[in-house]
């Protein structure tokens, strides 16, 4: 059994059209429509989440803002700006970080650290287009993430519900 379950997202789709600085790009139509799934999904795969830590960026806040809806229970949010442009080794520290009473966190970030991170927790390619999800099972320690390699229960983007 799992000592901790940490979940990757990928903000959904960003809308490049505007002017809008990175940090501050906000979702396409698309990525408005992608993030719910990602929600629905988590509210019929995923027992219990106890935090949720987001990206600092507008594109992650939105997507986690519009998944989270789709919970019967949303978990505490924590907004981290660390979390922004991230590499493995700083997403690593974040999950490094995280309080040993905390079994689920979702991690709501960018690629390439999100994927990079998936593959340095499961030593396998863990592909995070937009909105894709990772559930990894550490059987270890928050601490002791990515010192011993988790095991890669579900991965990949939600499909588009009829609803």
């Amino acid at each position: 059994m799992a000592e901790h379950t940490l979940i990757l997202l990928r903000h959904a789709k960003s809308d490049w059209s505007g002017h809008e600085d990175d940090h501050d790009r906000p979702l396409a139509k698309r990525g408005r429509r992608q993030a719910p799934e990602a929600g629905r999904w988590l509210a019929a795969n995923v027992d219990s989440i106890d935090l949720a830590v987001v990206s600092t960026a507008q594109r992650a806040r939105s997507t986690w803002d519009l998944a989270s809806d789709e919970l019967d229970e949303p978990p505490n949010t924590r907004h981290d700006n660390d979390a922004y442009a991230a590499s493995v080794d700083e997403l690593l520290d974040i999950v490094r970080g995280l309080d040993e009473a905390l079994n689920t966190v979702v991690l709501v970030g960018h690629n390439p650290g999100i994927e990079d991170l998936a593959q340095a927790l499961t030593a396998g390619r863990v592909p995070m287009p937009t909105s894709a999800l990772a559930v990894i099972e550490l059987n270890n320690t928050w601490d002791g993430a990515g010192r011993t390699r988790g095991l890669l229960r579900a991965a990949g983007r939600p499909p588009a519900s009829t609803r």
